[in-house]
């Protein structure tokens, strides 16, 4: 039995049920009483705390399971960084994409410097390790972290900073900052 499947063993409800609210949880911008009542208009009576316990002890196991069977991407990426407030405070988005547009990997920093950007190349180019050309903006920590991670790995991939080449990521920090 796998680590999801004994995860649910004890759950009260049934596993379609708590899939269902961790996707609306996660995927749109709903709040828990929100779910709380959708689960009551079909039919379903859970409380928003028990949606809480849910999304806290089973969101780490689904994202470990999705990075697993995550697809590899490569060719050309969109790289950028934006700022986005959580709790209340500050932090960096950095974000990487393909052409489509699908999310090659993220990571949240506190800070906007070489080593946030050296870091989160590393992470992105763990499992994909094809590149051709990396699009970013003019952000000089960026360009050091890439220039960095290029030299010591053998990488040999073009670098890219042009500003309306990066229209792609640019345009799609608009769903990320609603």
């Amino acid at each position: 039995m796998g680590i999801v499947q004994e995860s649910f063993k004890r759950l009260h409800y049934p596993t379609e049920i708590i899939l269902l609210c961790l996707r609306w949880y996660l995927s749109y911008s709903l709040s828990l009483r929100n779910l709380e009542e959708m689960m009551l208009e079909r039919g379903i009576i859970v409380d928003h705390s028990t949606i809480h316990r849910w999304i806290l002890r089973l969101s780490p196991l689904l994202t470990k399971q999705a990075n697993h069977r995550r697809t590899l991407y490569g060719g050309t990426w969109y790289i950028d960084e934006t700022y986005i407030k959580i709790k209340g405070k500050w932090h960096y988005l950095y974000r990487a994409v393909n052409a489509s547009g699908h999310t090659i990997d993220f990571m949240l920093s506190k800070r906007r410097d070489k080593r946030s950007a050296k870091r989160f190349f590393n992470k992105a180019m763990e499992k994909n390790l094809f590149i051709s050309t990396a699009n970013i903006d003019k952000s000089g920590a960026n360009h050091a972290a890439l220039m960095d991670f290029i030299s010591p790995h053998g990488f040999n991939f073009k670098i890219s900073q042009c500003k309306y080449k990066n229209n792609i990521i640019e345009q799609d920090h608009r769903f990320i900052k609603k």
